[in-house]
């Protein structure tokens, strides 16, 4: 039988709940206990995916072909799991759920009530993932803060779990933050002991709280805390602010957090051995030279919607004892520019990551051609690999009447067009292609030798309507586009390179969603070895380096 772990958060968003939750399953998993994660967020939409990035950040596709929220993303990095639909949980799914059952009859007529029927489905989500998972833990985030009204449900769902579930399978986390007063120079309490106040007004006592701050915390706070929060000394869990996230499991192993858990829950466990991440954070926090990467995005001002994508070049940095030196660059800034080289110059690699719409297109396509003029390496995830074959196109044809559907519904040259499975869509919630699917590499091209030659067939995640217009295949492949990952029956074009530049390469899936810290994605870790020996201005000489 599962246990459940159930961790939400007061005072502020944003406080780490997520990167609190990941680190926790690291930490189990490093026991030899079996996790699975799931993340509940009140908003009524279904999933995020019909948000735009700025109001979520990025959307997270899991392998099945679910869009969830960005902390999956997390979950899924530390952990080393791969996670499904059952784990991320919306409001809006709830509630679609309840209303399509009582359209049916499925309640023989009887009045629909947030207690019992909305809980009801909302533990039957929690159950359907253990029986699936078949986890020894469940851990279960719960989004927002505690006093949201939309989370009201979700709340008193993880109260009635304690009943169901049996007292002793069930744990519950609070995250909190401890406020910096810069005028008296302390941490208060306050609004730690306000939220728990709210949280037991609901009727859940906290087991633990992890207290984060930007400062040391004094024992006599812990003191605090645990005598007007009801909650053992040794469950006010410290956690400072670190350099990297990746610290955060050393952090709570180190303040007993898996001691605890496994305590409290009766748990099965080996001795901890978190000797492998304890060694790649201590790389990650030493000095190394730089690798200068120009990250070209439609929402550059909000970074975390490109969250995994930031990360995945930073576990190939790492690969490559490197350390990353990002550069958000706004395509629309380049659009208005006649000359770019002043945003780019300093770039040893260039990545143009995902996105919709025909905002900043152009100053994308610019970047597509800087990197292939000045043999500069590139990498283009999904939409970045269609703006990569539009300016090759565009250089072929001699036109500029060349482009995606997506942004021009009549061009001379459509090299990007919509899918045929897409032409009958009109709805936009969850139709697009999602999820894995395979793809077939073709010997003896750069994304083949990344992934090594021995693998035909790969699977990828992916989040896309548009696709390479097998119209032009021929026409661009003999000017040297050469096609190096097709669909099975090769009827799509996965993945495409630039002949004759050093590592130029689009691929239309997401590949940044499978990186983890100590395994970079094959194609990130190829173009950060790409781009860490191209000697640019800023750039430092490159010296041989025993990897």
């Amino acid at each position: 039988m599962s246990k459940y772990v159930f961790v939400t958060g007061g005072v502020v968003s944003s406080v780490g709940k997520g990167i609190a939750v990941a680190s926790i399953g690291t930490i189990l998993k490093s026991r030899g206990i079996s996790v699975s994660v799931q993340k509940l967020d009140p908003y009524l939409n279904v999933d995020p995916g019909t948000m735009s990035p700025y109001q979520h950040g990025e959307v997270f596709v899991t392998q099945d072909g679910a869009e969830t929220d960005l902390d999956l993303g997390n979950y899924e990095r530390f952990i080393d799991i791969s996670l499904t639909q059952d784990s991320n949980i919306t409001s809006g799914q709830i509630y679609s759920s309840v209303i399509a059952k009582e359209r049916r009859g499925d309640f023989l007529g009887g009045t629909i009530q947030v207690v019992p029927h909305v809980t009801n489905e909302i533990k039957n989500r929690f159950k359907r993932l253990a029986e699936k998972s078949k986890a020894d833990v469940i851990l279960i985030e719960v989004g927002g803060t505690v006093g949201d009204i939309e989370g009201l449900p979700f709340l008193e769902a993880i109260r009635q779990m304690r009943k169901d579930a049996g007292r002793d399978n069930v744990l519950y986390i609070h995250v909190t933050l401890l406020p910096y007063l810069g005028s008296t120079q302390e941490l208060k309490t306050k609004p730690t002991q306000h939220s728990v106040n709210e949280l037991r007004r609901i009727g859940i006592q906290p087991d633990v709280i992890i207290c984060r701050s930007d400062y040391p915390i004094a024992d006599n706070l812990r003191d605090k805390i645990s005598l007007f929060c009801d909650v053992d000394k040794e469950a006010v869990i410290p956690l400072v602010t670190v350099s990297t996230v990746y610290e955060v499991p050393l952090v709570l192993e180190e303040q007993g957090m898996g001691n605890l858990i496994v305590d409290r829950l009766s748990l099965t466990a080996k001795g901890g051995d978190l000797s492998e991440w304890r060694n790649m954070v201590t790389r990650l926090k030493e000095p190394h030279k730089p690798v200068n990467i120009c990250l070209v995005g439609k929402y550059v001002e909000l970074e975390d919607s490109y969250y995994s994508v930031r990360e995945a070049l930073k576990h190939a940095a790492l690969f490559h004892d490197r350390d990353l030196k990002l550069t958000w660059v706004p395509a629309e800034q380049l659009e208005k520019m006649d000359d770019i080289d002043s945003c780019l110059r300093n770039a040893q690699g260039i990545v143009v990551p995902g996105g919709f719409g025909n905002r900043g297109i152009e100053g994308m396509i610019k970047t597509a051609r800087y990197a292939r003029e000045h043999k500069i390496p590139y990498l283009g995830l999904c939409l970045g690999m269609q703006v990569m074959v539009i300016e090759f196109a565009r250089d072929v044809f001699k036109s500029v009447s060349v482009n995606s559907t997506e942004f021009d519904p009549d061009p001379t040259y459509p090299v990007i067009d919509l899918m045929p499975d897409q032409k009958n869509i009109a709805s936009k919630g969850h139709t697009m292609r999602l999820g894995n699917y395979p793809c077939k590499l073709i010997p003896g091209t750069m994304a083949a030798k990344a992934y090594q030659q021995e693998i035909v067939m790969i699977q990828e995640r992916h989040r896309h309507r548009f696709e390479y217009n097998n119209d032009f295949r021929q026409a661009l492949q003999e000017k040297g586009l050469v096609l190096s990952g097709l669909s099975p029956d090769e009827r799509l074009v996965e993945i495409c390179e630039v002949k004759d530049n050093p590592w130029m390469v689009g691929c239309q899936f997401h590949p940044e969603f499978g990186s983890r810290p100590n395994r970079p994605h094959p194609l990130f870790r190829d173009f950060i070895g790409a781009a860490k020996d191209i000697l640019r201005e800023g750039a430092q000489p490159a010296l041989p380096l025993t990897n």
